[in-house]
C-alpha cells in the first residue's frame, strides 16, 4: 500500500477526474481502448548494487521504440514487480511513459494484495501516465479466492479506476486460476476491457473468447510460444516475454497470422518455442536478462533473491537459442 504521504499527494490531483472518468463509462460513454497486438513486458534494470538503472531502462525502451509493438507492459511479472517498493513501481511506470514513442500503448502492472491498495495504485498508475492497468490476481489467500471473491475484487477496482483495466491470470507464479465464469462476468463491466492469460492452455482461451464474443472484451495470449494457437482461437495478441530479445520475430508470428500465411506461422512458431521456454518456465527472470545482454540490451541482475544462472544452465540457454537458429555458436 502506498504510504499516506505519497497517497495524500496524489488523491487530490485525481479525485476531480477519477469521479469523471469513471461516471462516462458507467454511463457508456465514450470508446474503449483498443489492446490488440504485440507488447514485450519491460524487465526492470538494475545497478550492481540493486538499485533501479533508470538509464538503462531508457536505453532498452529506446531500442524496443523500433519494433511495430502496439505498447509496453510495465510492472508486469518480468518487470520484478513484488520485489520494488510502492515508489519505486510508479517511478519506473513514468520513466517508461517519458522514454517510449507517443504513439504506443503503457499497460501498467497495478494489482497488490488488498483491493483497496489495487484502487490506489491503479489510480497512481494512471497519474504517471498509464494507459490502462492490468490488474494480476490477488493469490496470498489463495484458498479464499473464489470466483465471487474475485468478481467483487475487480468489480472495485474497475468502478474506481480512471483508465481501462485488463485483468491477468499467471497462475505458475500466483497459483491461481482466474476462473472462466468470473473472466464471463467481469468482461460484461464497462471498464474491464479484456485478459492476458498466461497459463498456456489453449482451450481456455478458446472457450474466454466464445464465451465473451457478445462484449468489448479483447484476450491476449501471456507467452509467445502459444501465440499462433491463440491467434487462430479469436486472441487479438500477446504480452511476450521472448519480445524483449525477438521483437522483430514475434512481430513477423503476429503479422503471418493477421493475413491468413498460416504454414510459414507455423514453421516460425515452431522455432520459437523452445526460447520462449527457456526464458520463461525452465530459466525465468535471470534467462530473460542473460538473453537481453547478449542481443544488445542491458539485462543485468536481478533482486534478491533471484539469483544468477550458473555457467550449466547459462549453457543450456543458449543452446535453446542457437539450436533454433537465434545466435550463433
Amino acid at each position: 500500500m502506498l504510504s499516506p504521504r505519497v497517497w495524500s499527494s496524489v488523491w487530490p490531483r485525481l479525485s476531480r477526474g477519477l469521479t469523471r472518468n469513471v461516471g462516462s463509462r458507467a454511463s457508456g460513454e465514450g470508446r474503449k481502448v483498443d489492446i490488440s497486438g504485440i507488447y514485450p513486458p519491460v524487465t526492470t534494470p538494475f545497478t550492481a548494487t540493486a538499485e533501479v538503472n533508470y538509464g538503462k531502462l531508457e536505453e532498452n525502451l529506446h531500442k524496443l521504440g523500433t519494433f511495430p509493438f502496439k505498447g509496453f507492459v510495465v510492472q508486469g511479472s518480468n518487470g520484478e514487480f513484488p520485489f520494488l517498493t510502492s515508489i519505486e513501481r510508479l517511478e519506473v511506470v513514468s520513466c517508461v511513459r517519458q522514454a517510449m514513442p507517443k504513439d504506443k500503448l503503457l499497460l501498467a502492472g497495478s494489482g497488490c494484495e488488498s483491493t483497496q491498495a489495487t484502487v490506489e495504485m491503479t489510480v497512481s498508475m494512471a497519474q504517471v501516465g498509464a494507459d490502462a492497468a492490468m490488474v494480476v490476481t490477488p493469490c496470498y489467500y489463495r484458498g479464499r479466492m473464489s470466483s465471487a471473491a474475485l468478481i467483487h475484487h475487480y468489480t472495485k477496482v474497475a468502478d474506481l479506476s480512471p483508465i481501462p483495466v485488463v485483468l491477468y491470470s499467471v497462475p505458475a507464479n500466483t497459483g491461481l486460476d482466474l476462473p472462466v465464469d468470473a473472466v464471463v462476468t467481469l468482461s460484461q463491466h464497462p471498464n474491464i476491457v479484456g485478459i492476458k492469460d498466461s497459463g498456456g492452455d489453449v482451450t481456455r482461451i478458446g472457450l474466454i473468447v466464445h464465451k465473451t464474443r457478445r462484449q468489448d472484451f479483447q484476450v491476449l495470449a501471456g507467452s509467445a510460444g502459444f501465440l499462433l494457437a491463440s491467434y487462430a482461437l479469436g486472441a487479438v495478441g500477446g504480452v511476450c516475454a521472448l519480445a524483449n530479445v525477438l521483437g522483430a520475430q514475434v512481430c513477423q508470428l503476429e503479422r503471418l497470422c493477421l493475413t491468413g500465411q498460416w504454414e510459414d506461422a507455423q514453421k516460425l512458431q515452431h522455432r520459437l518455442i523452445e526460447p520462449n521456454t527457456a526464458v520463461t518456465r525452465r530459466f525465468g527472470i535471470p534467462g530473460l536478462k542473460k538473453t537481453m545482454d547478449w542481443f544488445g540490451y542491458y539485462g543485468g541482475p536481478c533482486r534478491a533473491p533471484l539469483l544468477e544462472l550458473s555457467p550449466s544452465d547459462e549453457a543450456a540457454l543458449r543452446s535453446d537459442f542457437t539450436s533454433n537458429g537465434w545466435l550463433s555458436e
